[in-house]
């Protein structure tokens, strides 16, 4: 098991720093270019497990994948994507692969079978599986969970609207209605990211959208195109949060993709008195991106409501410590979803209290009491096999003067193999233990 010791700074967080492509949109280009004719250019791929994984699925179903640099080319399968190749597909540790290839796959030639590693065995299915099997495809789960079994069938336009927000299930079900007849639409009762609509409509795609409605006419094929990726949100949240939490910090954040359903988690730190300014967006490929400026500040406790979870899922790990340093009670409700992510989230995030921290865990969300401008606690905590949570501590640990120690934190590796080394370099002290 890997444990990391962090310590705090002892001086401000100053500089500027990049991030890797954004996550989100890094798999789509590689799920999308899969499936399109000619030779998808994506540039800064993020090189994290969960991508890795989209990479060797596509890869295993017809795809060519080739690295030049920092560039990657897909050269896409087409209309063959899926008909050969393994019967079985691992998609590691990755729900995102999971469930958008389901969707990819539903309205395809053969059966194909998509299994994972034992944290992505125990995330839900059902969701995307029901839909699915309405467009005509049949797919079988097991007790709701991977192994996902999809046997294709003739797939016609269905008009579906989602019981819970999920940005992957919308997209599996637009990307199975490609390959429907007729016009597939989908229902959203919140906003959830459009990453996948606005890369279709950049591969040439026609997609229909109005409020929270999203339609697609099947027929259509995405053509390969050139994709230069924004700095990921997700991860510029965690060294957002550390420039707030440490006094006289002045962090600029660069080209960091500023998607408004990627944003929240700027909105809710202003709330909380942080300081975040943003320059001057720029759109490339349909996401705008700009540089975030973010300036130590003493923080106050909000509200995080059911309505603005979905826009900060994978923020709120790092929120939740951003809560546990600010001034009063933070309350998170409306989060049942933490539960299913690749730990429970909120049971994780109990361990706040071994710092100091008052926490009360509820069924759906959290309430946090938070220390002020008091000093956290050290102790040993666990990432549980969580990238989010092995990150979120590592941030907490730059107010606690005796440092905090992480066990399992290589889990950070899924989605940022570089935190630490980055971390590292601003100032915080950081080690490995045996």
């Amino acid at each position: 098991m890997s444990v990391m010791w962090i310590g705090p700074p002892g001086r401000p967080l100053v500089g500027s720093q990049g991030f890797p492509g954004d996550k989100s949109i890094a798999h789509r280009a590689v799920l999308l270019g899969a499936l399109a004719e000619g030779t998808q250019e994506i540039e800064g791929l993020p090189l994290g497990a969960d991508v890795r994984a989209s990479l060797a699925a596509v890869a295993a179903l017809g795809a060519r994948i080739e690295h030049h640099g920092d560039t990657v080319h897909v050269h896409g399968a087409g209309a063959a994507f899926g008909a050969s190749g393994p019967a079985v597909v691992d998609c590691g540790n990755s729900g995102t692969t999971m469930r958008l290839l389901a969707g990819m796959l539903a309205g395809g030639s053969r059966p194909v079978t998509l299994d994972g590693d034992a944290s992505l065995r125990r995330r839900p299915m059902e969701r995307v599986a029901a839909p699915l099997r309405a467009l005509g495809a049949t797919v079988e789960t097991t007790a709701g969970r991977p192994p996902l079994r999809i046997a294709p069938g003739r797939l016609h336009a269905i008009e579906w609207t989602l019981p819970v927000p999920s940005a992957q299930v919308k997209s599996a079900i637009l990307l199975a209605g490609l390959r429907a007849s007729g016009e597939t639409v989908v229902h959203e009762p919140l906003a959830t990211r459009d990453h996948t609509e606005r890369m279709l409509g950049a591969m040439g795609v026609v997609v229909r959208r109005q409020g929270n409605t999203v339609a697609v006419r099947g027929g259509q094929s995405p053509c390969a195109t050139r994709i230069e990726l924004p700095g990921d949100p997700s991860s510029a949240a965690f060294f957002a949060v550390a420039a707030a939490l440490v006094p006289g910090s002045r962090l600029v954040l660069r080209e960091v993709c500023v998607n408004p359903t990627r944003t929240g988690f700027v909105a809710i730190l202003r709330r909380m008195g942080a300081r975040v300014e943003q320059g001057d967006a720029r759109e490339v490929c349909g996401e705008p991106r700009a540089d975030l400026e973010v300036h130590g500040s003493r923080l106050r406790a909000t509200a995080i409501t059911g309505d603005e979870v979905p826009g900060v899922i994978d923020e709120l790990p790092i929120l939740a410590v951003a809560a546990a340093c600010a001034d009063g009670e933070t309350r998170l409700t409306g989060a049942a979803e933490l539960r299913t992510k690749e730990s429970d989230r909120l049971e994780a995030l109990g361990q706040l209290r071994g710092l100091g921290v008052d926490v009360t865990i509820l069924p759906d969300g959290l309430v946090i009491r938070g220390v002020g401008d008091a000093a956290l606690r050290s102790a040993r905590l666990s990432a549980r096999g969580d990238h989010r949570i092995a990150m979120a501590f590592a941030v907490a640990a730059l107010r606690a003067p005796g440092g905090i120690e992480i066990e399992d934190a290589a889990a950070a590796d899924v989605s940022f193999p570089e935190f630490f080394e980055w971390l590292a370099a601003l100032g915080p002290r950081v080690e490995r233990r045996p």
